[in-house]
């Protein structure tokens, strides 16, 4: 129409339940106003419904990651200039609220919990105590960059996809993405190098990862729900499974009671708890993520 391509998101049946779209539209129409997502040109809040010019470019995934070494730097990039442009998101995105939510709704839908649940809830503990001991200041995050919302034109990476974008720690960001698209070692660094602009302090690894150990469980109980869904769009139940596994994984990790020392220890100021002015007590919604679409399976095998 006019020279000009379209994209229209219908969202799936009754996730106005569980996804705020006051706030989706809020944070997305700001991400595309710094250039880093689709250009908006209907958003019904009321129902999800969103017409975006349609990106020409390429879906990246984790084969596509892997394949270019240029592709954590610029990820990297792309996630400083979210986290660069302030307290301007609604809602607040945080992972530990989130497992909670989960966890209630597969109480309610009587899944039973996988085995060594409750060792691993030892484990969060530990987790949320050593990063809330050392707070980041919180910043505008997109909280869901996997490599299928990143579309690449050639000349610019976007993200797309900002249903549970909110204020949170950046390390989050940096940490799912790690996870989601399979880095090692040495493409954490080039990412955390591009990201920061320079060499990462040893407690900002850390930080990172502890957030690969609570990405992993978070995503885990996503799966879970899927398959208490009765969901067929694919092994759920192996997904799930697998995620919940390299969880424990990371836990078991001879290197995990280091990197609590040193994420509660390493960052030492306290942290700017930015909410949105006109709604401070608006909470991202982030129930039965199963109701989304677009997202799939991460494709690399537990490790």
């Amino acid at each position: 129409m006019g020279g000009v391509s379209y994209a229209l998101r219908l969202p799936g049946k009754d996730t106005a339940d569980y996804i705020d779209r006051i706030a989706e539209e809020h944070n997305a129409r700001i991400a595309t106003a710094a250039g880093i997502n689709a250009g908006i040109f209907y958003c019904d809040s009321g129902d999800g419904t969103m017409l975006s010019r349609f990106i020409e470019g390429t879906a990246m995934d984790e084969e596509r990651f892997e394949r270019d070494p240029l592709f954590p730097i610029r990820a990297g990039r792309t996630l400083r200039r979210v986290h660069d442009l302030g307290p301007v998101f609604e809602t607040r995105f945080d992972v530990f609220t989130m497992l909670d939510n989960y966890l209630e709704i597969l109480r309610k839908m009587r899944m039973p919990l996988p085995e060594g649940y409750f060792e691993v809830e030892r484990g969060v503990e530990a987790v949320w105590q050593a990063l809330e001991a050392s707070p980041m200041p919180l910043v505008a995050c997109h909280n869901d960059p996997w490599p299928g919302n990143f579309v690449d034109t050639g000349e610019r990476l976007y993200l797309i996809d900002w249903e549970f974008s909110g204020m949170n720690d950046p390390m989050w960001d940096l940490g799912d993405l790690s996870v989601e698209a399979g880095f090692g070692p040495e493409q954490d660094r080039t990412m955390m190098e591009a990201y920061f602009g320079g060499a990462a302090s040893p407690a900002l690894y850390s930080r990172l990862a502890l957030y690969k150990v609570m990405s992993d469980l978070l995503w885990a109980f996503w799966g879970f729900i899927q398959v208490a869904n009765d969901n067929p769009r694919d092994d759920f139940l192996a997904y799930a499974r697998g995620r919940f596994e390299r969880c424990k994984a990371r836990l078991d990790d001879a290197d995990f009671g280091k990197h609590l020392n040193a994420a509660r220890a390493g960052h030492r100021r306290s942290a700017t708890k930015y909410i949105h002015p006109a709604n401070p007590e608006r909470k991202i919604q982030v129930l039965r993520k199963d109701q989304r679409s677009g997202r799939r399976p991460a494709s690399h095998p537990p490790s």
